[in-house]
């Protein structure tokens, strides 16, 4: 990490598709440790697709530099302030709606450009929100840094489960700890009668993981609330709610459920190392940092 940042576990979100709620997962996750005051950042290194600005209320908000050097007096990046969370997002480097057509040691470059060059200070958890499927930054980020494990989010549909538990074995080949599996869009609530509803199907998240030895972390309703909320950067209304709601309730077992496996990897040996393998360095030029014109 850049000189000067202090951050005790990174814990990757990733999904092996795309469509399942993997930032809101992130979102509500980085929510949910700050709540329990845990310092956290939260890194969107879905380049292609990053929704973590929007999600945290920071979509129009510009890059500035850090008043703290890096390493050899160069500059560093300042971190975005959204509710207590450190935010950075490649969102705020491109225009809206901007098309990021870039080949994997472009993606490999500004991946390792917000992990080493931004100003992340001291925190507990760093959470990063993975692209979906199995491709080029989950490799980049257990390069670069060390992993303490990642949290799988996926449906309940049969082909949704498939690519999830694909994903969770690459990241398993990385040397990155699996967490934990958590299900969304697990089943509706009719706000109206109340009876549930299992639009997708139910419990197959937890029937995958129990097969892959992996805890089941939580089982999130398809709820029109948590969508109003995330979309609209309220997430710390999803906790407010009663102690009984069912997403209040599964986003408190989220989270309580990553804390006590970091916890639990913390105990069983020392912190995960960046793994050794060869990769190509960023194109030439601007050393892959975020530009507006690529």
């Amino acid at each position: 990490m850049a000189s000067g940042s202090d951050i005790k576990d990174i814990v990757a979100v990733g999904a092996g598709k795309g469509g399942v709620g993997k930032s809101m997962v992130s979102m509500h996750l980085a929510v949910g440790l700050r709540r329990r005051g845990a310092a956290v950042g939260l890194l969107d290194a879905d380049v292609y697709g990053p929704s973590i600005a929007t999600l945290a209320g920071i979509a129009d908000a510009q890059p500035s530099p850090s008043p703290t050097p890096g390493d050899a007096g160069t500059p560093r990046i300042r971190p975005f302030d959204a509710g207590g969370i450190k935010v950075m997002s490649m969102a705020n480097f491109v225009a809206p709606g901007q098309a990021m057509i870039w080949r994997g040691p472009m993606v490999h470059g500004v991946v390792q450009q917000f992990l080493r060059d931004v100003d992340w200070g001291h925190l507990d958890y760093l959470v990063v929100d993975l692209p979906p499927g199995t491709g080029d930054v989950p490799l980049t980020l257990a390069q670069t840094v060390g992993v303490t494990g990642a949290v799988i989010v996926t449906t309940p549909q049969p082909l949704a489960l498939a690519d999830a538990m694909r994903a969770a074995r690459m990241y398993a080949q990385l040397g990155i700890a699996i967490l934990g599996v958590v299900e969304n869009m697990s089943y509706f609530a009719c706000p109206a009668c109340g009876a549930e509803h299992d639009v997708f199907g139910r419990g197959g998240a937890a029937r995958a993981a129990a097969e892959a030895g992996y805890p089941l972390l939580a089982e999130i309703p398809l709820d029109l609330a948590l969508r109003a909320n995330t979309d609209a950067a309220r997430a710390d209304d999803d906790f407010d709610r009663p102690a009984d709601d069912p997403v209040a309730a599964a986003v408190a077992a989220m989270t309580d459920g990553v804390v006590e496996q970091v916890r639990q990897r913390r105990a069983a040996g020392p912190p995960p190392e960046p793994i050794a393998m060869h990769r190509p360095g960023p194109p030439a030029g601007n050393g892959g940092k975020p530009s507006h014109d690529r």
